[in-house]
């Protein structure tokens, strides 16, 4: 009973991507794997672009804090573009003809306790948890500190 109990265990430490007393977490999770965690598409030279590209869809980057970068740079475009609220974040980040933009505003508003209609500010300190929110809407896990996600928010 016990060494299913443990088999099963392991099997969810597997299912989920994670190593025990490994370096780095691999990851089946393709954000996480790619280290772009907000699932930022390919088409823009990033700067911390992995020199090799092997997803035909999203950005790969050398390190989590670049893929954080890069979400940080794209909400500081919208910003100045009038798109800042959750409701219009969201509406643009997962647009309703590839998402249940509906559910993910939910999810996002949720997590972060603000409303939908709060208008976010980088420099309010209002990225790092809606940064998190999206990032485990996108990837089902969450798996990067606050100081990982805000290195990456200093970055942009």
């Amino acid at each position: 009973m016990m060494n299913k109990i443990l088999l099963i265990i392991a099997g969810l430490i597997v299912a989920a991507g994670l190593t025990i007393g490994a370096p780095k977490v691999i990851s089946t999770i393709r954000g996480i794997r790619n280290n772009n965690p907000l699932n930022i598409r390919l088409g823009e030279s990033w700067q911390g672009l992995s020199p090799t590209q092997t997803d035909k869809s999203f950005a790969q980057f050398i390190s989590p804090e670049y893929g954080i970068r890069a979400g940080a740079k794209n909400l500081m475009t919208y910003a100045s573009r009038g798109v800042n609220t959750i409701e219009k974040i969201i509406s643009t980040w997962a647009p309703p003809n590839e998402n249940d933009t509906e559910a993910y505003i939910k999810s996002v508003v949720s997590q972060t306790g603000f409303s939908r209609t709060k208008t976010i500010s980088k420099s309010a300190g209002d990225y790092l948890p809606l940064i998190k929110a999206i990032i485990r809407h996108e990837n089902g896990i969450n798996p990067y500190s606050d100081e990982t996600i805000a290195a990456g928010i200093a970055l942009a």
